[in-house]
């Protein structure tokens, strides 16, 4: 399984590099046509892993719940993320996966329950959880990467 982390993990420090020279601002924006803004994108992505992982498995979130319930799925943003809590997003999109190949290791997931996914994909083990992750946050990967683009167009011109 340590390639399956190493999937996970190299793509969300890619995403990291992709808007680090945004301001807080920036990250809060919603831009025309989209209905969330980047900071809840990186915040859904820890969201979906904890749920996915550890809720399914009956074992507590290793995150704050203002890291979690706010970003679950048919949620969008309801208040301005401030800086410190940007800072805490970005710490945790690195090391929850580094925690949950910790706990995998140790064999917490072991009453994980079967699930459906919206996509229709079955996860009946923490292996297939764990595998289907890159597909979640490839999805939003592509979003941050087109509320990136709209956001510095429309931030621009309000200048």
């Amino acid at each position: 399984m340590k390639q399956e982390f190493e999937v996970i993990k190299k793509p969300r420090l890619m995403l990291l590099n992709v808007v680090k020279d945004l301001s807080p601002e920036q990250l809060n924006h919603i831009p025309a046509g989209f209905n969330n803004n980047l900071i809840w994108n990186l915040a859904h992505m820890i969201s979906g892993q904890q749920g996915i992982c550890y809720t399914r498995a009956g074992v507590p979130i290793v995150v704050d719940d203002k890291y979690y319930t706010p970003y679950r799925p048919e949620t969008k943003p309801q208040s301005f993320i401030n800086a410190d809590d940007i800072a805490e997003v970005k710490e945790l999109l690195i090391s929850t996966i580094d925690k949950m190949e910790e706990d995998y290791q140790t064999g917490i997931f072991s009453n994980y329950q079967p699930m459906t996914t919206r996509y229709g994909v079955t996860l009946s083990n923490i292996e297939e959880a764990i595998r289907f992750l890159p597909f979640h946050d490839g999805l939003h990967t592509g979003y941050i990467m087109a509320l990136k683009r709209a956001v510095l167009e429309e931030m621009s011109k309000l200048v």
